[in-house]
C-alpha cells in the first residue's frame, strides 16, 4: 500500500481564494486581515483548519480550546497558516433525544464548513462519542488531508476505595440502589467521584473506543487514543499533530489514501482486542460509506470473530483508561495483533509510516492491564453479529460484556412497545417476569426513537435484582452505551418502526439466542410471522417538520451505519465556485 507523496511546492486549494490580485482575491484576503494577519500568511503556504467541537454543553470536549492553541503552535512551526472554526458539537450526556440523532447533521456541518472555506488540510478536534465519527465522516466526504486529535479520557474515579468507571458505575450503582444494596445518600456521594477531571469516559466506552478506532484506522498519530486529558503529553500530541498536518498537505496525503478496506479490517480487529463499544459498528459502517468502501456487518463478524479481548478495562474488565495509557496504550494492542498475524501491517497512516513500523518496537509495561493472549478476558471478543427470523438484516452483541451462561438461552418474551411503556411497567412487582425471561424493547431504532438512543441495556426489574440476579437477555433495536454491560442484543434490523419482525413479537413468545452459532430466533411458524407482519401498522410518532423529519425520512438502518441515504459515497467538488 505504498503512498507516493505529491510534488512540492505546488498550487494549493486555498489559492483559489487568496492567491491573486483580482477583486475576488483581494476581497477574501482583506476581510481576513481585519484580524491582524500579516501579508506573508497569504503567500501560498498551507492553510490549515482546526475543526473544533469545543462546547460547555459537551463536557467531554470542554477543554478543547487549550488543545486548539497547541495545534496552532505546531502549524505555525511547520510553516502553515492555522484558522480555527467551530462545528456542531454532539454532547452525549446532555443532548436530547439522543446525540446519535445529530451525528449526521454534525457530519454535514463539518463537510460543508470544510468544502466552502479556503482550507488545504484540517485537524479534527474531537472527544465525546459522536464527535469523532461525525468529523471523520464529514472530512472523508470532502477528502482533503485530515488528522484526528482527541481530547483524551478523564482520570480514574475513586469511591470508597474502589475504582469508579464513568457510566459503568452509574449503571452499577443505580441497580444497587434498586436492589437495596446501596442507599440514595451513598449514590449522591458517589456522584462527585465519577467525573473528577476534564476529558471523556475513562472506561472503554464509545468515546475511548472511537479514539482507538481513529488510531487503528491510521487517522491519528500513534499513541493518541489513551493519553489522559490532563496529562501534558496530550498537549504534546496536539502540538505534533499541528506540525504533521502541514506535511500531509505538502504530500497530499488524504483520507481516501488511509481509509482503505485494510484499514477498516485493522480497526475491527482492534475493537475486538480492546473490548470496544458496539457503537463502533454503526460509526465505522458510516465512515466506510463516505469513502466508498463496501463494509458490512458480515465483515465485522468475519474480521473480528476470533480476536481475543486482551485489554482489561471496564466494562469488560477491572481497570480504566489511565492504567491503559501507563501500560503502553493502543500501540501495544496493535503490535500484539501484528505478532498474531491479525494486522494488515502495510496500512498507511497519517504519520506517513505503515501501521507496523509505528508499533513494532513498543513495550507492554503492565501485563495485568494488557493481557497475554492466554489470559484473555474472552477468546472470541469483537462483536457477534446475529441473524435469524427476528433479525433478518442482523443484530449485534458484545461477548466481552455478556454473561457466559446466557450466551445460549431460550426464554419467554416480556415485551415493551417503546421506552415509555418500559418505564411504566418495569418497577411494578405485578409484572410477569423472572430471570429466565427475555426482555424485548421495540421502536427505539433510528426511525423509532428517533435517533436510536442508548436504552438497549434496560435496567432489570427490582424484583429480579433483589434475588441477586444481575443480568438477563435483552433484545432491542436500540443502542447501548459503550460503558454498559450485559447480555444485550442490539441494533436489531430492520427496526420495529420500519416493520421489522421485532415489531410483531408478543408477550409469551419464545425466543432463542445462540451466540456461538450467531442466531437469534423467534419460535413461531413462518406462516404466523408472515400473518403478523401483514397485519402490522406503525405506531411510532413521525415528526412533522424540521431536521427531525429529514432524519426520519432519510436515515438508513443500523445494519448499514444509519447514515442518510443521500450522503454515502458522495464527494462532489472540493473547490466550490466563487460567488463574488
Amino acid at each position: 500500500m505504498a503512498f507516493k507523496p505529491a510534488k512540492w511546492p505546488r498550487k494549493l486549494r486555498s489559492t483559489e481564494w487568496f492567491g491573486g490580485t483580482s477583486r475576488d482575491h483581494i476581497y477574501h484576503r482583506s476581510w481576513m486581515k481585519n484580524q491582524g494577519l500579516p501579508d506573508d500568511l497569504f503567500d501560498g503556504r498551507p492553510v490549515i483548519g482546526i475543526c473544533n467541537t469545543w462546547s460547555q454543553l459537551t463536557p467531554c470536549n470542554a477543554h478543547l480550546r487549550d488543545l486548539a492553541e497547541r495545534v496552532k503552535h505546531g502549524i505555525y512551526e511547520a510553516g502553515g497558516f492555522p484558522v480555527e472554526f467551530p462545528v456542531f458539537s454532539t454532547g452525549e450526556s446532555t443532548l436530547r433525544p439522543t446525540a446519535m440523532m445529530f451525528r449526521n447533521l454534525a457530519s454535514m456541518d463539518v463537510e460543508e464548513a470544510i468544502r466552502g472555506t479556503p482550507l488545504d488540510g484540517v485537524v479534527l478536534l474531537v472527544g465525546c462519542d459522536k464527535t469523532t465519527p461525525s468529523l471523520l465522516m464529514g472530512a472523508a466526504s470532502v477528502d482533503i488531508p485530515a488528522i484526528v486529535v482527541t481530547g483524551g479520557p478523564m482520570l480514574n474515579g475513586w469511591f470508597q476505595g474502589e475504582r469508579v468507571g464513568s457510566g459503568t458505575h452509574l449503571w452499577k450503582f443505580s441497580e444497587a440502589v434498586k436492589a437495596g444494596e446501596m442507599t440514595q445518600e451513598e449514590f449522591l456521594e458517589a456522584e462527585a467521584a465519577m467525573s473528577r477531571s476534564p476529558g471523556s469516559c475513562n472506561t472503554m466506552g464509545t468515546a475511548s473506543t472511537m479514539a482507538s478506532m481513529a488510531e487503528a484506522l491510521g487517522m491519528a498519530l500513534s499513541g493518541n487514543a489513551a493519553i489522559p486529558a490532563v496529562d501534558s503529553r496530550r498537549r504534546v500530541i496536539a502540538h505534533l499533530s499541528g506540525r504533521r498536518i502541514v506535511q500531509m498537505v505538502k504530500n497530499d496525503l488524504k483520507p481516501s489514501d488511509i481509509l482503505t478496506r485494510e484499514a477498516f479490517e485493522n480497526a475491527i480487529r482492534t475493537n475486538g482486542a480492546i473490548g470496544g463499544s458496539t457503537n463502533a459498528v454503526i460509526h465505522l459502517l458510516a465512515i466506510a460509506g463516505r469513502v466508498g468502501i463496501d463494509l458490512s456487518l458480515d465483515d465485522w463478524d468475519k474480521a473480528g470473530r476470533d480476536i481475543p479481548t486482551i485489554v482489561n478495562l471496564m466494562p469488560s474488565g477491572k481497570y480504566l483508561m489511565e492504567e491503559f495509557f501507563y501500560a503502553g496504550g493502543l500501540p501495544v494492542v496493535i503490535k500484539r495483533l501484528g505478532e498474531a498475524g491479525m494486522l494488515n501491517k502495510d496500512a498507511i497512516t497519517v504519520s506517513g509510516e505503515t501501521m507496523w513500523d509505528q508499533v513494532k518496537d513498543v513495550k507492554n509495561w503492565n501485563e495485568d492491564v494488557i493481557l497475554p493472549a492466554e489470559k484473555a478476558l474472552t477468546n472470541q471478543g469483537g462483536i457477534a453479529v446475529l441473524k435469524g427470523n427476528l433479525a433478518p438484516n442482523g443484530a449485534v452483541l458484545k461477548p466481552s460484556a455478556a454473561s457466559p451462561h446466557l450466551m445460549q438461552h431460550k426464554g419467554r418474551a416480556v415485551v415493551f412497545e417503546d421506552i415509555d411503556d418500559y418505564k411504566a411497567k418495569i418497577n411494578d412487582d405485578a409484572l410477569d417476569i423472572d430471570e429466565t425471561c427475555v426482555m424485548v424493547l421495540k421502536n427505539c431504532g433510528p426511525k423509532g426513537y428517533p435517533g436510536m438512543s442508548e436504552v438497549g441495556n434496560m435496567g432489570l426489574p427490582p424484583k429480579v435484582l433483589k434475588k441477586g440476579i444481575t443480568d438477563m437477555v435483552r433484545i432491542s433495536d436500540a443502542r447501548m452505551s459503550g460503558t454498559a454491560y450485559g447480555t444485550v442484543v442490539l441494533h436489531t434490523s430492520p427496526e420495529a418502526a420500519a416493520g421489522g419482525p421485532l415489531a410483531v413479537v408478543k408477550d409469551g413468545d419464545m425466543i432463542e439466542l445462540d451466540v456461538a452459532n450467531r442466531t437469534i430466533h423467534l419460535d413461531i411458524s413462518e406462516q404466523e410471522l408472515s400473518a403478523r407482519l401483514a397485519a402490522w401498522k406503525p405506531s411510532h410518532h413521525v415528526p412533522d417538520s424540521g431536521y427531525a423529519r429529514l432524519f426520519h425520512d432519510h436515515v438508513q438502518g443500523a445494519d448499514t451505519g444509519a447514515d442518510f441515504d443521500f450522503l454515502k459515497g458522495c464527494r462532489g467538488s472540493a473547490v466550490p465556485k466563487d460567488s463574488h
